[in-house]
């Protein structure tokens, strides 16, 4: 995908995004966090749409760091606003890989977080980024996992090999997909980390036409790379499915997940 086409899609799925977030994991963090200035670490932040979402919610002052490895989206992020308290916002931006963050990193971090991140990580790559919140006391809240389950009304045969064809996808080059949530539940609780999790599914309807008709090509096109035998079928099946118009409902599964324990934390 283009830097341009990027973008686009990042701006096309924002507002399904905020609605779709686990608000009631918010409660916890906030009686977690201390008063004072609060470093908010966002991994992967695309345009800084998990910032824009969850500024306003949180304690401040806030100052955010917004990593991501696309120069072009780093040019766009932002993060702005007042914090639930009406203290300041401020950001800056990080140009590097979110995979390998340390301990040490994270240091005088009040909070990690991530959106739509954990589904295109590996196990080790998960593993290693439980194991620097843990050792650094530092709460994670990590959200829109895709789970894998997909719903579409009205419902076709070909629905579930399609489904099963992009969790392929997900899962190629080790990528943990589908199985991200449980593989990181895992890794925190192993560390003595509690872990609190949420569905936080997409629910399309005829007003979110646009998005549905661009996840629909792009959930079409994962699968017939995964599964080539699928092609014959594809064009077709996309094209009743486009023409289904209003009448097409989807519900694309993704989990949030809050990994919190220990002594609140804030910054310095």
């Amino acid at each position: 995908m283009s830097a341009g086409a990027l973008r686009d899609w990042l701006a096309l799925r924002e507002s399904a995004d905020a609605i779709a977030r686990a608000e009631e994991l918010l409660a916890p963090l906030r009686a977690r966090l201390n008063r004072g200035p609060v470093l908010i670490r966002d991994m992967g932040c695309g345009t800084g749409s998990m910032g824009r979402w969850l500024a306003g919610r949180l304690p401040g002052p806030q100052h955010w760091i917004l990593h991501d490895r696309d120069p072009d989206l780093l040019a766009v992020a932002e993060v702005g606003g007042v914090a639930a308290d009406g203290s300041p916002v401020t950001f800056e931006t990080r140009r590097d890989t979110v995979t390998a963050v340390r301990e040490t990193d994270l240091a005088g971090t009040s909070l990690v977080t991530a959106s739509a991140l954990l589904d295109v990580l590996t196990f080790a790559e998960v593993d290693a980024l439980a194991a620097a919140c843990a050792e650094a006391a530092c709460p994670a809240l990590l959200t829109l996992s895709v789970t894998g389950k997909v719903e579409l009304t009205p419902a076709e045969p070909l629905d579930a090999e399609f489904a099963a064809a992009f969790n392929a996808h997900q899962r190629r080059d080790r990528r943990l997909g589908p199985d991200a949530v449980a593989v990181a539940t895992r890794a925190f609780e192993r560390r003595g980390v509690t872990v609190l999790r949420r569905p936080s599914p997409w629910r399309l309807g005829p007003e979110d036409a646009t998005l549905a008709g661009q996840w629909l090509r792009e959930w079409v096109g994962a699968a017939r790379e995964a599964r080539p035998a699928l092609t014959a079928a594809a064009q077709a099946y996309l094209r009743r499915r486009l023409a289904a118009g209003a009448a097409l409902r989807v519900e694309v599964g993704h989990a949030d997940l809050l990994a919190i324990g220990g002594a609140a934390c804030g910054g310095s």
